[in-house]
Formats: structure tokens, sequence, C-alpha cells
């Protein structure tokens, strides 16, 4: 069975959403039972063009406007600017009454100005209040006057392989699309960042960051991330990554305390990696990173680390983050052509190196 959605309107998004809640019901086996015949007089027909009930409660119009558009402007010196851009456009999703608003940090981050658009088309001020690189999620908190419906987070640890669920993208892409989840497995990025467990699914969504992944009680159990090449894992199959709100829950009060969480920040060195057969090849280094500062270049081979081999880029992580904290000195050996070189690297916080208030 395929189900199709392009970018949509806001009523063609809720009618989406409630075919695909229907979909859901009647794959997972539940059975409405038959209403009962009323006595008395019959209930007036609803107008034509009024939206069908959505199955299980659920408000599909309340859905829809949690997610809003986010567009980033950022100063050119920053250190993202180079990679990432100094303009940025994006989706979020409000999470709870005062404006809280949850989305991919790297679309935020760094920005010197965010913006907002709601639903309606309506654009409003938005602070930056927390970025987690662990997770990738940025928090922000959207000016005074801003009103929307917020989305509950669901349980992301409960999707399963198969399910449809719901993408939602904000701003000028607002849509909706039907996709399937055809992965849930660890997922390792060449920019020193390591999930777990992603949430991978198919087709592709092209607005896909920040944008929300629902399932069908109208829960937000995932944040768009990435476009990926091998959405199932050995296969050419392109599609999207998704973050799973669990990374959330564990740290939200930190993020809204303080900005950051509070477990010690681990050792980040500044490189871009690319594995190949086991090695890992230095792509670029971050200016005036740790790895820069010690005499790592672009085009050394990483083979070592704490005096450890390792069997790829998510066992490279684990054993770099082992070590110890942010300031720790991490000994990689490294191969640059036929030699093998000892280097030892300060570690730093990657967080320092941001200008996570360029305003200030």
């Amino acid at each position: 069975m395929r189900v199709v959605s392009t970018p949509v309107g806001l009523r063609g998004a809720a009618g989406i959403l409630i075919l695909l809640a229907a979909l859901m019901l009647a794959l997972s086996g539940a059975r409405a039972p038959a209403a009962e015949p009323e006595p008395g007089p019959s209930k007036a027909e609803p107008p034509s063009n009024a939206a069908p009930a959505a199955p299980g409660g659920l408000d599909p119009e309340r859905v829809v406007r949690a997610v809003v558009g986010i567009r980033a402007v950022v100063p050119p010196d920053s250190q993202s600017a180079a990679t990432l851009g100094t303009e940025r456009n994006g989706s979020g999703v409000v999470i709870d009454g005062s404006g809280l608003i949850l989305t991919i940090g790297y679309t935020v981050m760094e920005a010197s100005q965010i913006e907002v658009t709601a639903a309606d088309g309506k654009s409003w001020p938005a602070t930056m209040i927390a970025y987690d690189p662990v997770s990738g999620f940025g928090l922000l908190r959207a000016g005074l006057g801003f009103a929307a419906p917020w989305l509950r987070l669901g349980d992301s640890n409960a999707v399963a392989e198969g399910d449809t669920l719901l993408v939602l993208s904000g701003g000028e892409n607002r849509g909706a699309t039907a996709v399937h989840v055809v992965g849930k497995r660890e997922f390792a990025g060449y920019w020193e960042y390591l999930l777990d467990e992603a949430l991978f699914t198919f087709p592709p969504v092209r607005a896909f960051n920040g944008a929300a992944l629902v399932n069908r009680d109208g829960r937000l159990v995932g944040v768009g991330s990435l476009l990926v090449m091998e959405a199932v894992q050995g296969r050419g199959l392109p599609g999207n990554m998704f973050v799973p709100v669990s990374a959330l829950e564990p740290i939200l009060a930190d993020l809204l305390a303080y900005g950051r969480r509070q477990d010690p920040p681990r050792p980040w060195l500044g490189v871009t990696l690319r594995e190949e057969m086991g090695r890992l090849l230095v792509e670029k280094v971050s200016p005036r990173g740790p790895a820069e500062s010690a005499g790592i270049k672009a085009g050394d081979w990483i083979v070592g680390v704490g005096g450890q081999r390792f069997s790829g880029l998510a066992d490279f992580y684990r054993k770099l983050w082992g070590l110890g904290p942010a300031g720790t000195v991490v000994p990689l050996e490294v191969m640059r052509g036929a030699t093998l070189t000892p280097v030892p690297v300060p570690s730093a916080d990657r967080v320092r190196f941001l200008r996570l208030n360029p305003t200030l």
C-alpha cells in the first residue's frame, strides 16, 4: 500500500491527518463499536465543506497549528556560518502553552535574529533559550503575543518499524506527508555526533529540519534532522532521520533552567570525519579548534584513540568520550603517509566555541 502526500494548505494537512489516523486505526486492527440509533428526530447533517471527525478524539486542526516555520539570521563570522549558511529556514513544534518551541538545533545555532511564523501566516520574534549538542535539539521561546496550540510528547520508544506516521512542516513549506518508519538504529554523524537510536522514515521529505513526526494520537515522537541516502541499512533508499523525543525528556528541566544539560560536557576535538574500512579520514578541522591547535590536518587518518583501536565511527566516539570530560587530553594515533604519529589533543567543551548569544 502506498500513502502519498505533497505539501498542502492548512485544511488539506488536517484532512491528511484525519485520513492517516483512520488508516493506522485500520492497520492496528482497531474496530469502533457500531453506534446505536438514537430515538427521536434525526440530527442535522453537517455542512458539506466540514472536515470529517477524526478517529480516537484526535484534533487535526490543533496538530497542524502547533507546527511553526522558523527563519534564523546568523552572523557571517560565526563558526557554523561557513557550513550551515547565514540565513536558515526550518520548522519547529510548540510543546507548551507559554510559547516554548522545540526544533533541531542547527537551524538556530548562533543566530542573532530568529522569527517564527504561525499557521495563520503571522510572524513573531523568538529567543533561543537552549541548545544541546548531544541530542541536537534546540529550544526557542516565542515573543509576547504569540499563541498557538501545543503538542504533547509521545512515546518514541513505542514507535516500531513499519509504523505509519505523519511529518508536518511549517513556514513557506507548510505541509503534511504520510511516511513509514523503515528503521530504528544507531546513527553516527561526521561532526562528532552519535544517537544510540534514531528514527528513519520513507519517503523522503525535503522540508525536514525541525519538522514534526507525529503519531496517530497527535503526539510528537520525533524532530526532523537530516535527509539521508540510506534510510534502510544496506540499501540505497533515501529518506529522513528524526531525533526521537525520548532524547529530550531526561534533559528538558536542565535546558529550561540552565540553557544546557548539566552532565559534564563531552571532550570535543573539532574534526569532520569520514569512515573508510574502519579507519577515519580527517576531512576538515574546525578553525581554532582543539585538533587544529594540536596539529591535526585534513588528510590525516586517525587509527587509534587512548591506546585502543576502534571498529568504526560510533566506536571511536564512545572510546573518545569514555576518556573523561571536556578538557581531557586525548591521545590520538594518526597516520600520515606511511608514518604513525602520536598526537595528544587537549579537548574542549564544544559549546564554548559557539556564539550562542551573538547579540550580547
